[in-house]
């Protein structure tokens, strides 16, 4: 029996470090998974003690009927505030930014504590009324526990950026019960990496999260729809016209949220009671309009199937807007999706009930474009449209109404992006001069040029040389990729390994066959005086490790080459210094 477990344990150990990987992204997706029905039940725990057993105090005691409502906001901010400022600042916001950066710049670093401190604070703030939603405590508490488990199994820097996806990925597939669109959330906002290797160990710690969630809450899409189709082919200039409309919507509340940021950060009172402040304004507005506390997911549905009155649904647009940016933009904690899917809601039923009333033969009823709508608005703040097709499909189970859907999604992104190029989580990051591009931070790379880092002792190969002869070369040369110029020295192409491999298929020709045969003359290549972000972007083309460096006008001048191993360095060198300083 000793014998068995020490062949266990001696395989156990001797997992190779993919092995090792996919098995610690299921301990993601599984601790996640908990985490997500642990956030959630507190959440309503937070709920009932706000808005159950203190509306039962203050209508007993004061007899002040709904007045009593701001106080509530304001106390979750009085608690919030020390958590957030004390314990865990990153736990401030909306928290996807912190963990955008954590990965382009801190090797997927994230404390331990900020798991706990973001789902008590998130918890606090939902509960007693805070405009903001559960995915981005949840995406933010998945990536801490991601990143606190590579960290301790002492994986590499790279190792623990997928870690921290896989739990990005496990928050969204648990909360929304949408593996797929969890999956594409992590690619696309938080790694900006698509390659195999990062995509298993994501899509593996997905599954897993949602699996555990549909255990305890079955499994359940987040809103069950009403049958909705494309009526006619003359709706989809409806749609697309939708989709711009929410994409001017979209940078309003990404602007507005900005703003009402520097406005809190100018007031000159003690941080930790800003998130208090904040919540006495968003109570004044609930009042009146208590639709705008929380979530909003109720109102949402009742948008959804068309039951909500029009003047009501253009008025919370922008009450929505104001009221989640006065909860996070004080200081407070949660996630912008939700309020985003509300925005969304509310403008495209406001649009659909315009649409049908003109075009009644044509086009759907009202809750078909509030549908529409919360992806779009989706795609224009997050500037991820393929998360917000997917997500919208997820949380629905309905294919029907894809086309729509899609349209409108691809407008609002493209025209938020012309207003406003930065999305609602990179324009946080772009007020401390982060600029983060690909999972990049853009702006060391834009600071300097490829002439500044390029080789110009490379190993070149005459055009006329002998297919023997270059085998010989690589055999002895310390490289595998050569510039082949012809006789009168102009640069013609790049000849690799690979290309000597595809040819070296019969030993006859091998005196016949000339490096000008074999060079690829097809090359992505850069000038001196490019920006790295540029030879960034062109590396990423094709999985490129070397870029030939030529004349912007006339590319037969070869003036070195890049490699990609060297760009890298000098940015993991320049991302210290600026940590220094």
């Amino acid at each position: 029996m000793k014998s068995n477990l020490k062949t266990r344990l001696h395989q156990l150990i001797h997992l190779s470090e993919t092995q090792i990987l996919i098995t610690l992204s299921v301990i993601v997706g599984l601790g996640t998974g908990l985490g997500s029905v642990f956030f959630s039940g507190l959440i309503d725990w937070c709920k009932h003690i706000f808005f159950g057993y203190s509306e039962q105090v203050f209508m007993s005691q004061a007899g002040l009927v709904k007045y009593w409502i701001p106080l509530v906001p304001l106390v979750g901010g009085i608690i919030v505030g020390p958590i957030v400022y004390k314990f865990a600042v990153e736990a401030k916001g909306h928290g996807v930014p912190e963990v955008m950066d954590a990965v382009a710049r801190r090797g997927g670093i994230i404390r331990a504590r900020v798991a706990l401190a973001k789902a008590v604070a998130s918890a606090i703030c939902i509960g007693s009324g805070g405009s903001a939603g559960r995915e981005g405590p949840i995406v933010q508490i998945g990536s801490a526990i991601g990143s606190a488990i590579g960290q301790l199994f002492k994986m590499s820097a790279g190792r623990v950026r997928i870690l921290v996806g896989c739990g990005a990925a496990a928050g969204i597939s648990a909360v929304f019960n949408a593996p797929i669109a969890g999956v594409i959330f992590s690619l696309e906002v938080i790694l900006g990496d698509f390659a195999v290797r990062t995509f298993s160990p994501v899509l593996i710690s997905s599954v897993v999260a949602s699996i555990i969630s549909r255990a305890f809450w079955g499994n359940h899409p987040a809103f069950d729809v009403p049958s909705y189709s494309l009526v006619s082919a003359w709706e989809m200039p409806m749609y697309a016209l939708l989709g711009g409309v929410c994409g001017v919507i979209a940078v309003l509340f990404t602007l507005t949220l900005h703003h009402t940021e520097n406005l809190f950060d100018k007031i000159k009172i003690n941080p930790m009671l800003k998130p208090a402040l904040g919540g006495l304004f968003l109570g004044v507005i609930g009042i009146y309009y208590p639709q705008v506390f929380a979530d909003g997911y109720e109102t949402i549905k009742l948008t959804i199937y068309g039951q909500m009155a029009v003047l009501l649904t253009l008025v919370l647009v922008f009450l929505k807007i104001a009221a989640t940016s006065l909860t996070l933009g004080s200081g407070s904690s949660g996630g912008i999706f939700a309020p985003s899917l509300f925005i969304g809601a509310v403008a495209g039923g406001t649009f659909g009930f315009i649409a049908h009333t003109l075009f009644p033969g044509v086009t759907a009823g009202a809750g078909a474009y509030a549908l529409v709508g919360m992806a779009a608005l989706v795609g224009g703040t997050t500037h991820a449209p393929m998360t917000a097709i997917l997500i919208i499909f997820e949380m629905t189970s309905d294919y029907r109404i894809i086309l729509p859907l899609m349209v409108a999604v691809v407008f609002s992104t493209l025209v938020a992006r012309h207003i406003y190029e930065p999305s609602i989580y990179t324009i946080k990051l772009i007020k401390r001069g982060i600029f983060l591009k690909a999972g990049k931070d853009a702006m060391i790379l834009r600071s300097m040029k490829v002439a500044d880092i390029m080789e110009t002792d490379y190993e070149v190969l005459p055009a006329d040389t002998p297919l023997t002869s270059i085998m010989s070369k690589i055999a002895t040369s310390r490289g595998t990729d050569f510039a082949v110029i012809n006789r009168a020295g102009k640069f013609i192409g790049m000849l690799s390994l690979l290309d000597l491999l595809g040819a070296a298929g019969g030993h006859a020709l091998d005196n016949l066959v000339i490096a000008q045969d074999i060079v690829a003359t097809n090359l992505v290549t850069v000038s001196p005086d490019d920006d790295l972000e540029v030879a960034h972007k062109r590396f990423a083309l094709k999985g490129y490790r070397m870029l030939p460096v030529v004349n912007r006008t006339d590319p037969s001048i070869l003036h070195g080459v890049l490699r990609r191993e060297t760009m890298m360095k000098f940015y993991n060198r320049k991302l210290i210094e600026s940590f220094k300083d």
